[in-house]
């Protein structure tokens, strides 16, 4: 699997293309997001002129003039964020983090070292860590992807060709162009979803999901006479 299978880099982060090649694995991505945020020219660049008072910055961070800001929130360097861009009320952007144009962080969300290509939409309630989402990618509310083991090994890839090692402790998910997980969907270390790819709502979800299919559980719901 390469990254060209699941992704489309945007001309909107051309300024980044060289640290991630279309060739390249998918999760090799996620350790050249420091890099090529080093890359950046942060003097020369003129970001946005009117950072509101509840705010916190701290450390590099480029906004573009157009993004739309919340009245409070913390965006912690290195971030770049893109042209249309919506920041909503009390995001948490930790840092090592990269949002293309015209995507949206939203309440009480918290980021740090991924990469959202232009449109990506992470809304409400929702952690993103170590993380790729591409074009178009939605997360429900509530949506968390894990990107540590509980016993701290690196995270392993399961494709149908086979388990392979990504080299990384920590690795959330891989999101292709315009997949979706729904509301309170919790995706566990080393997810990679194809474009187009759904989990549905209110389910754990591990491994490699094609494109354009959609994984779901079957739970039988029983109402029964109150007894106290």
């Amino acid at each position: 699997m390469i990254a060209s299978d699941l992704l489309t880099f945007p001309e909107s982060l051309a300024v980044f293309a060289d640290y991630f090649p279309l060739d390249g694995t998918p999760w090799s991505w996620i350790p050249q997001i420091e890099p090529a945020l080093a890359s950046f020219d942060w003097l020369r660049a003129q970001g946005h002129a009117a950072i509101p008072k509840g705010i916190h910055v701290k450390g590099k961070v480029y906004i573009h003039p157009s993004v739309k800001l919340p009245p409070m929130a913390v965006i912690e360097g290195p971030t770049w964020i893109g042209a249309g861009t919506e920041i909503r009320p009390n995001a948490y952007i930790r840092g090592r983090v990269i949002i293309g144009q015209n995507c949206v962080v939203g309440n009480a969300c918290e980021l740090k070292n991924s990469l959202l290509l232009d449109g990506a939409q992470v809304p409400h309630f929702n952690y993103v860590g170590d993380s790729i989402l591409g074009e178009g990618a939605h997360l429900g509310a509530g949506v968390i992807l894990a990107n540590l083991r509980l016993d701290q090994a690196n995270v392993p890839v399961r494709l149908p060709t086979g388990s392979m090692d990504s080299g990384l402790r920590k690795f959330g998910a891989i999101f292709g162009d315009h997949a979706e997980a729904g509301c309170n969907a919790v995706l566990q270390p080393g997810t990679v979803l194809g474009r187009k790819a759904v989990v549905m709502p209110s389910m754990p979800f591990g491994g490699y999901l094609p494109e354009g299919k959609m994984v779901y559980t079957k739970t039988e719901t029983r109402i029964i006479d109150r007894r106290f």
